[in-house]
């Protein structure tokens, strides 16, 4: 039987995710369970440290990569341990090269599967789907991300709430980065438009993670069979159709239903290694966000047609199109003959947010 993954989400460092999962471990203990520490990092914060003081720590991996001695949880000694309850800390942590599991998330994933319970802890920002969103909003792109998926997979997804300025006064404090770090990290990454446009991110995400487990499928009457919404997205080998993927992605999310990814290939076409290094990127994408991508060769619309119709797709998503097709589209040759060849479908133009500052008088 698989263990009880209890996920605690939070908007940024410093909201008390890590302290927030040592509590419930240390409650669990005195209430008697088998628990132990499978990975911590407490940053060296002297509260998280003494709040981890009595829980036994399963000793870590020690890797080397070059130059460098790196400590990882140890998965094996985890299992040989078969404790009830694991604690493991930062899921989206990208582990040693050379490691059998790329990512923390996989480990947690052997370990669930063990019959071990486990609390871990993360940021909103590592989210996948969130990837493009938060660099909008903080002008940092997050390279460690983990999949939506993670968080649709687990029991529980718990908020760790903190209100922008309690998290500032925190660092004023010195309870999150060390004296030296603190004006600096208050001018960047936790500026209170930051900190606020996260936790937006965060609280929603809870929100449609709530409102998805208690909503019922819902069923056709003539079948009996689920009805969900079907999302094509239409992508190109370049790397802002990873934007358009994501944004796909999401909206198929709150529509409850699944989502295709499509290229359509020109007769002949030979890609440039650029191109080509971003459709690799792109299948890795969808692969990660559990999306289907699919590839086509011939006419555009005439693709886009046939797929749709196999796929049973009830949207279609495209992207703004670049300078170069701006003028094909205009009259009407590419969305006015995707409205006109896909009846009943709903056809949505994805803007690039960096087109914006065109408003601008």
């Amino acid at each position: 039987m698989r263990g009880h993954y209890r996920i605690l989400l939070g908007m940024a460092a410093g909201v008390g995710k890590t302290y927030r999962m040592l509590q419930e471990g240390r409650q669990a203990a005195d209430e008697g369970r088998d628990v132990v520490i499978g990975y911590l990092e407490s940053h060296d914060r002297p509260e998280t440290a003494a709040l981890a003081e009595g829980l036994e720590v399963v000793p870590r991996l020690r890797a080397t990569h070059g130059d460098l001695t790196l400590d990882e949880m140890d998965v094996d000694a985890v299992l040989r341990r078969a404790p009830e309850l694991a604690l493991v800390d930062e899921l989206a942590h990208t582990n040693a090269p050379g490691a059998r599991n790329e990512k923390r998330y996989q480990d947690i994933d052997e370990i669930l599967d063990a019959g071990i319970d486990v609390i871990s802890t993360v940021n909103v920002q590592h989210l996948e789907s969130l990837n493009d969103s938060v660099a909008e909003l903080t002008d940092i792109r997050v390279r460690e991300t983990f999949p939506d998926s993670i968080l649709d997979e687990a029991d529980e997804v718990v908020l760790v709430d903190l209100t922008p300025e309690a998290l500032q006064e925190r660092l004023r404090a010195g309870k999150v980065y060390p004296q030296e770090r603190v004006e600096a990290a208050l001018t960047n990454f936790f500026r209170t438009d930051n900190l606020s446009a996260l936790r937006e991110l965060a609280l929603r995400e809870v929100a449609e993670d709530v409102e998805e487990r208690r909503q019922p499928a819902v069923l056709d009457p003539l079948s009996r069979q689920a009805i969900t919404e079907r999302v094509l997205v239409l992508v190109t080998p370049e790397p802002r159709s990873q934007r358009l993927l994501r944004r796909s992605w999401r909206s198929a999310q709150r529509l409850g239903g699944e989502l295709d990814a499509l290229w359509v290939r020109k007769p002949g076409q030979e890609l440039s290694d650029e191109e080509r290094t971003s459709l690799a990127a792109l299948r890795r994408l969808a692969v990660i966000l559990g999306a289907h991508f699919l590839e086509e060769e011939g006419e555009f619309v005439p693709a886009v047609r046939k797929v749709a119709a196999e796929r049973g797709s009830t949207y279609v998503f495209v992207g703004t199109p670049d300078e170069s097709r701006r003028r094909e589209v205009l009259r009407g040759s590419l969305v006015s003959a995707l409205v006109r060849e896909l009846p009943g479908i709903d056809i949505r133009v994805v803007a690039n947010r960096a087109d914006r500052q065109k408003l601008a008088p």
